[in-house]
C-alpha cells in the first residue's frame, strides 16, 4: 500500500482523499496557490507545498512543480482528483517517468479517450453503440453542414475535445448551422486548445446515464451500477441519482455489458465512468441507449454510488494503483437503496447561473445527511476557481425516502455571505416532474422560470429580520430581561430600513409583536433559531444585512444605517438613539458649539459602530449619556439649542 500520497487538487475533492487516506494510514501531503495558502485541504493534510500564485495556469496546471512537491516530500503517489491534470496524458508520463505512482489509469488509455471522436470510434469497433453522426477529421463547414443534412435535424455540434459543457450547441434548422459552428469552434479552441468538431443526431427528451466502472492490473474489470444525472442547467450536471428512475434489470445488464467492454477496449485501471445519452420519451430500451464519453477519473458525482454500493472508491482506487486486485466479482455487488447528490454553489441563479463571490459569514449544514465540501465558516469564494460550496448526499431504502430526504437537507443548509443555489436546487428536488422519476437533460430548462422566481418576504419574515438586525431577541438576563419592550411611555417601537424600506415593529411583551398591524409571535430557539408564529425559522446577521431562512427558501436584506438616516435631515434638536445599542464614546460636552454633520458620539448597535452626527448647527445643551452606557431605541442622548 501507499504510505505518503501527493494530492494536485483542491477544495472539496483533496478534502475528501485526504478523509480516506488519513483512515488508511497514508501520510498525505497537500499542494496549494497563493489564493489558497489558508484553505481546508491545506490544514486537513500533514504536509503542504506552495506551488505558485492563484491563476491554475501558474499553479495546478503546473505538473513540474507538482512533481517537484512529491519529490522534496517524499510522496509515492500523486492523486489527481478531478479537473486540473486528472486527464492530461502528458502529466500522467511524466508522474511515471519520475518513479512515482499515478493513482488513476495509464496515458494510453487516457488518450484514446480524450478526443470524442477518436474514443466513438474506439467504442464503435468495441460493439459499444454509437450515436449517428459524423466524428471525422474533415472540418470545412460547408462539408460540415452537409453532414449534418444528412443525419437529419435538430443535430448536436461538440468540441471534440469539450467538457463541462463547454463547445456545444443545438441546432434545430439549417440556416443556424454556420453560426452555431463558428461558436463551438470559437469556445472549443478558447476552452482546449482544439476547434475541432463533430455533429451528432440529437436525442430527442434525452436522458444522461453513465456507468461507474472499476478495473485493475490484473485484468479484472467490473460495473459498480449507473447514475442519472439528467438534471442539468448549461450542460451541467446539477442533482444526481443512483440508481436511475425507470431501470430495468435487462437494462441495467445491457448498458453494464456495454460500459465494460468499453473500459476493456482500452485496458482500463482504477475509477471511470462511461456516459451514455439515452432515449428518455418512453420507458428505457436496451437498444435505446449510444455511448457519448468515458470520463478517465473519479467523478464529481461519485458519492452516489458508494452510496447504494457501500464502498468508498477513493480507497478502491489507491488499492488498485499499488497493485492489488479489485476484492470482488460482478456478482458480489448489489444495490441498496437510492441515493442523491446536489451540488451547492456560490452563483446568482436569477442571473443565469452566474457563479458569485463572498465570504461565508454564516455556513450551517443537515445533521442527517453526508456533506462534501472544502470549504469552512469564514472561508472565501475566491474569483480564481469554481465556487462549489458543498455536495450534499442523502441515502434511503426507496427513492422516495431518500428524495424526502434530499428536500430536508437542502431546506436545513444555511449560507449567509454569498448568493448560492440553495433555493433553486430546494424547489427542484419537490418539482412534481422530477419526484415522479420524469426526468431527462431538458427538465430545468423548461420549468426555469417557475424554479428561479423567488417568493416575496412575508411580513412576519421582515419583522423578524428588523429584530435581529437590531439585536432585539438576544436574551438579556438579569431583573430587566424580562423588560425589554417596557417604557414609561407606552410598548417599545423599533425602526430600521431594509431594503431601503421602513419597517417598525412594536414590542408588546411575552413574545408578542406587531409589523403592519399584523400580530407576530417570535421566541428565541438557539443561536440562530427562532420559532416565528409557530414555525421554525433561521435569521442571521451576514453581509449586506440580515439573512432568513425559511423551509427552503432563503431572504437577504440590506440595511441601511438608521443612525445615518436619523441625523441626516437638516433641524432637530435632540439625537436620540434609534435602536438598542453600547455607547462607546462621546466626542462633546454642554456648550459646546457645533455644526451640522459633526460627529457627537460613538454607539455600537447591530454588531457595528456608528456615529452619530450633529443634525443641525447649535450649542449642546444636555449631554445624557456616557461612554459605557447601553441605550435603548428611542432613548434621547444629546439636545440642541440655538446659539445666542
Amino acid at each position: 500500500m501507499i504510505a505518503k500520497l501527493l494530492i494536485a487538487n483542491r477544495g472539496e475533492i483533496a478534502c475528501r482523499i485526504i478523509d480516506t487516506a488519513h483512515r488508511l494510514g497514508i501520510a498525505t501531503v497537500a499542494v496549494y496557490s497563493d489564493a489558497d495558502a489558508g484553505s481546508k485541504h491545506v490544514a486537513l493534510a500533514q504536509e503542504a507545498v506552495h506551488i505558485g500564485p492563484p491563476a491554475v495556469a501558474e499553479s495546478y496546471l503546473r505538473g513540474d512543480r507538482i512533481i517537484e512537491a512529491a519529490r522534496a516530500t517524499g510522496a509515492q503517489a500523486i492523486h489527481p482528483g478531478y479537473g486540473f491534470l486528472s486527464e492530461n496524458p502528458d502529466f500522467v508520463e511524466q508522474v511515471t517517468k519520475a518513479g512515482l505512482i499515478f493513482v488513476g489509469p495509464s496515458a494510453d488509455a487516457i488518450r484514446a479517450m480524450g478526443l470524442k471522436d477518436a474514443a466513438k470510434d474506439v467504442m464503435a469497433k468495441a460493439g459499444v453503440p454509437i450515436v449517428p453522426g459524423y466524428h471525422g477529421a474533415k472540418q470545412d463547414a460547408e462539408f460540415l453542414a452537409k453532414q449534418a443534412a444528412k443525419i437529419g435535424y435538430p443535430v448536436m455540434i461538440k468540441a471534440r475535445a469539450g467538457g463541462g459543457g463547454k463547445g456545444m450547441r443545438l441546432v434545430e434548422r439549417a440556416e443556424d448551422f454556420a453560426e452555431m459552428l463558428a461558436g463551438a469552434q470559437s469556445e472549443g479552441q478558447a476552452s482546449f486548445g482544439d476547434a475541432a468538431c463533430l455533429i451528432e443526431k440529437f436525442i430527442q427528451n434525452p436522458r444522461h446515464i453513465e456507468v461507474q466502472v472499476f478495473g485493475d492490473s490484473h485484468g479484472n474489470v467490473v460495473h459498480l451500477f449507473e447514475r442519472d444525472c439528467s438534471l442539468q442547467r448549461r450542460h451541467q450536471k446539477v442533482i444526481e441519482e443512483a440508481p436511475a428512475p425507470g431501470m430495468t434489470e435487462h437494462v441495467r445488464a445491457a448498458m453494464g455489458k456495454a460500459a465494460v467492454e468499453a473500459a476493456q477496449a482500452i485496458g482500463y485501471q482504477g475509477a471511470g465512468t462511461v456516459e451514455f445519452i439515452v432515449d428518455g420519451s418512453g420507458p428505457l430500451r436496451d437498444d435505446g441507449f449510444w455511448f457519448m464519453e468515458m470520463n478517465t477519473r473519479l467523478q464529481v458525482e461519485h458519492p452516489v454510488s458508494e452510496a447504494i454500493t457501500g464502498l468508498d472508491f477513493v480507497e478502491l482506487q489507491l488499492r488498485v494503483a499499488s497493485g492489488e486486485a479489485l476484492p470482488f466479482a460482478q456478482s458480489d455487488l448489489q444495490i441498496n437503496g437510492h441515493a442523491f447528490e446536489a451540488r451547492v454553489y456560490a452563483e446568482d441563479v436569477p442571473k443565469g447561473f452566474l457563479p458569485a463571490t463572498g465570504t461565508l459569514e454564516h455556513l450551517r449544514f443537515a445533521s442527517h445527511a453526508r456533506i462534501d465540501s472544502g470549504v469552512r465558516q469564514g472561508d472565501e469564494i475566491s474569483p480564481w476557481y469554481d465556487p462549489m460550496i458543498a455536495k450534499v448526499i442523502v441515502h434511503g431504502p426507496t427513492r422516495a425516502a431518500a428524495l424526502n430526504q434530499l428536500s430536508a437537507a437542502l431546506a436545513a443548509t444555511h449560507v449567509a455571505g454569498s448568493v448560492t443555489n440553495l433555493g433553486f436546487l430546494h424547489a427542484l428536488s419537490r418539482d412534481a416532474g422530477f419526484v415522479a422519476g420524469n426526468v431527462d437533460t431538458g427538465l430545468i430548462a423548461r420549468e426555469l422560470e417557475r424554479l428561479t422566481s423567488e417568493s416575496d418576504a412575508g411580513t412576519d419574515i421582515r419583522a423578524l429580520a428588523a429584530l435581529v438586525a437590531l439585536d432585539v431577541l438576544t436574551p438579556t438576563g438579569g431583573p430587566w430581561g424580562d423588560l425589554r419592550g417596557w417604557r414609561h411611555w407606552g410598548a417599545a417601537a423599533y425602526h430600521v430600513k431594509l431594503d431601503a424600506a421602513d419597517v417598525s415593529v412594536t414590542d408588546l411583551g411575552d413574545d408578542w409583536f406587531v409589523c403592519q398591524a399584523q400580530e407576530i409571535t417570535v421566541v428565541a430557539d438557539g443561536d440562530t433559531g427562532f420559532i416565528l408564529n409557530g414555525r421554525r425559522v433561521n435569521a442571521v446577521r451576514a453581509s449586506p444585512g440580515v439573512s432568513v431562512f425559511d423551509n427552503g427558501a432563503a431572504y437577504t436584506f440590506s440595511l441601511t444605517d438608521p443612525l445615518v438616516a436619523a441625523t441626516s435631515d437638516v433641524g432637530g434638536d435632540a439625537v436620540v438613539a434609534p435602536m438598542p445599542g453600547l455607547v462607546k464614546s462621546v466626542a462633546t460636552k454642554a456648550g459646546q458649539v457645533v455644526k451640522q454633520g459633526d460627529a457627537l458620539m460613538l454607539l455600537e448597535a447591530m454588531k457595528m459602530e456608528h456615529t452619530l452626527r450633529a443634525p443641525r448647527d447649535g450649542i449642546v445643551a444636555e449631554v445624557m449619556a456616557k461612554a459605557g452606557d447601553q441605550v435603548s431605541d428611542g432613548t434621547m442622548l444629546i439636545t440642541l439649542e440655538d446659539e445666542a
